[in-house]
């Protein structure tokens, strides 16, 4: 049943987070491997936390319960570590066995909070876009629970601030009024060319389309009910046989493998009659690209913005970013240009350009290029290691495990490994010999011996991993145990 706090408060929502995404118009900060919501882009936390943080506990408006998160494999233990970095219990994780668009994810929260919470409200919303006045958008959510209680279903448009190409559009009735209270929409409208953009803005009743959407479970089951009856099998049959994995819920593979490739706006929003639109006019932001990021820095006078190890001499309307430690870069003279300096690449680009960054992914993938889409930082169940230099015959990481956590007993066919410690304390498991190693210590692990690292401190362990041997690729590994279950 619904939980109710105070008539004022209204009843209780609960948030359902999209946390997918190619992660290639950020490049190369944000790739496929990690894409811009999980990385500190702004400062502080990520942009998932951030919507995390702003679906969370309740204020004079709303009341939000615990999160759901609909993620793939790939993210899986990076949204757990986020999460319980904000001390957040999520309601669900639910991984998608491959991205198949917006309308099966929704609708698998759809059916897993049927069977849950059969008469909650669900508010579905990117992971990935900035609203930075939190209280601003709680208002505005609350004033959509006047039209869910009506039976509508709501949807969340954005004040356009300029005639933008890149965003579909909701056309609604007449310019609003700056009460913000939910209209009527009048249809859903394609990205326009730059003249009908243009046009739109000056008439003053389309709003930009931010994806965010609040219905009461029971309207929206219905809607795909109706409107998409096969969608509603296959991925009915995906929940249906769903299966736990470490924490997470994982939809069956094969019939959601049969599940229409659609996004939410064709599948349902424009075949329904029942939409409403709440008119959000308090800051927005998708970070579509490095000019975006470059004026949510805050520019200095010059029109400069820094992030990291970086210094600019002489230079205006310009964004440096250095993120990597220990790498400075320094930009002399320049003029409406982005550079951001990795430990494995580099982009320097006119800020004008900033939104054809997909064509370098496009180039880098013709290339072959690991940097196209692998992100030097890799995560694991455990923690995460990073590649420092790799050579022919060898290969040196660093290796964070988390409290508590510990890696598979393996052996490896082709290397042998030094581990120095140098942060924290180590449990290593060598040939059944099991010792304890804090830091500036070291061990030697030869070919084929049978190893194990764990941590059983409360702080991260960090220790070096020095590989040498024929081979050093991540396939070379045979698993004795394993905690997570993998092969």
């Amino acid at each position: 049943m619904v939980t109710t706090i105070s008539a004022a408060v209204g009843p209780c929502i609960t948030p359902v987070i999209l946390a997918g995404g190619s992660g290639t118009r950020l490049w190369p900060l944000s790739r496929k491997s990690y894409p811009k919501q999980f990385v500190p882009l702004l400062g502080g936390g990520t942009l998932f936390q951030d919507a995390v943080r702003r679906m969370s506990g309740s204020s004079e408006t709303v009341q939000f319960a615990r999160p759901m998160v609909l993620t793939n494999s790939l993210f899986r233990f990076i949204i757990a570590e986020q999460l319980a970095q904000e001390g957040i219990d999520p309601e669900a994780i639910l991984i998608e066995p491959e991205g198949r668009n917006t309308a099966p994810a929704i609708l698998a929260a759809v059916l897993y909070l049927a069977q849950k919470q059969p008469d909650t409200i669900m508010l579905v919303a990117p992971s990935d876009h900035v609203i930075s006045d939190k209280a601003a958008f709680h208002e505005a959510v609350g004033k959509g629970l006047s039209a869910i209680a009506q039976g509508q279903m709501v949807t969340f448009g954005i004040q356009p601030t300029r005639a933008e190409a890149g965003y579909g559009y909701l056309q609604i009735g007449a310019r609003p009024d700056g009460s913000g209270q939910p209209i009527a929409l009048s249809s859903f409208v394609e990205k326009p060319d730059a003249a009908r953009a243009q046009e739109m803005l000056e008439t003053g009743n389309y709003l930009w389309n931010a994806g965010i959407f609040l219905f009461a479970v029971k309207d929206i089951l219905a809607a795909f009910e109706r409107h998409t009856p096969d969608l509603f099998k296959t991925v009915g049959q995906a929940v249906a046989q769903a299966e736990a994995d470490l924490g997470f819920l994982r939809l069956a593979e094969e019939p959601w493998g049969r599940a229409d490739n659609v996004a939410i706006d064709y599948a349902i929003m424009e075949r329904a009659d029942n939409l409403s639109v709440v008119p959000y006019d308090a800051g927005w932001s998708d970070l579509g690209d490095w000019d975006a990021v470059w004026g949510h820095m805050q520019p200095d006078g010059d029109g400069v913005a820094l992030s990291g190890a970086a210094t600019a001499i002489d230079c205006r309307n310009s964004l440096l970013r250095s993120e990597t430690e220990g790498l400075e870069i320094v930009g002399l003279g320049l003029d409406n240009i982005v550079a951001v300096a990795m430990n494995d690449a580099v982009l320097i680009a006119n800020k004008s350009c900033t939104q054809d960054v997909k064509k370098v992914v496009e180039a880098l993938q013709r290339k072959g290029s690991t940097q196209a889409e692998t992100f030097p930082k890799d995560h694991r169940p455990w923690g995460w290691f990073e590649s420092l230099l790799v050579g022919g015959r060898f290969q040196v990481k660093r290796i964070t495990v988390l409290p508590g956590q510990s890696l598979s007993l393996q052996s490896h066919f082709h290397r042998s490994e030094h581990w120095i410690v140098v942060e924290g304390t180590a449990q290593v498991t060598l040939n059944g010999e099991i010792s304890l190693l804090t830091e500036n210590q070291s061990i030697y692990i030869p070919v084929g011996a049978q190893h194990r690292i764990e941590n059983p401190g409360r702080i991260p362990t960090v220790f070096i991993e020095v590989q040498t041997g024929s081979y050093v690729g991540e396939d070379d590994i045979v698993r004795y145990e394993d905690r997570y279950a993998r092969g």
